[in-house]
């Protein structure tokens, strides 16, 4: 077996982040998700919404963070253990990319907070 360092498997932790996000979540993905999904109406407390419900298994898998990620890791991982020198570029890219986005939602929530907190502050300046 070949030994992981600290590092490399915070890089594939990371980059098993990001390729599941592109898979499940991501915009220039979704012709992939596409064939296997059917758009469905939904009655909510709000009204009518439309919704992606797989068709299939594989529609499922593609839709499903947890069963992404479970392939998605087995791939990396195995790809990284069989073509390390190969592997570790894309590896590379992809950990930066996971690591870059979940600061962005972090700062991102946070900038939402602080617009929040602005707005009451204008509704009501006597509170501190």
């Amino acid at each position: 077996m070949t030994n992981i360092s600290g590092l490399t498997y915070i890089m594939l932790i990371l980059a098993s982040y990001r390729l599941t996000h592109l898979i499940v979540f991501d915009k220039i993905t979704e012709f992939i998700r596409r064939p296997f999904v059917k758009k469905i109406k939904v009655e909510t407390a709000e009204g009518t919404k439309t919704k992606e419900v797989p068709k299939s298994m594989f529609g499922y898998l593609l839709k499903c963070y947890w069963c992404a990620g479970v392939w998605s890791a087995i791939f990396l991982g195995a790809f990284y253990l069989l073509f390390p020198k190969v592997a570790f570029v894309i590896i590379l890219i992809l950990s930066i990319a996971g690591g870059q986005s979940i600061i962005e939602t972090f700062v991102g929530v946070n900038i939402k907070k602080v617009d929040y907190y602005a707005e009451l502050q204008k509704k009501d300046p006597n509170k501190p």
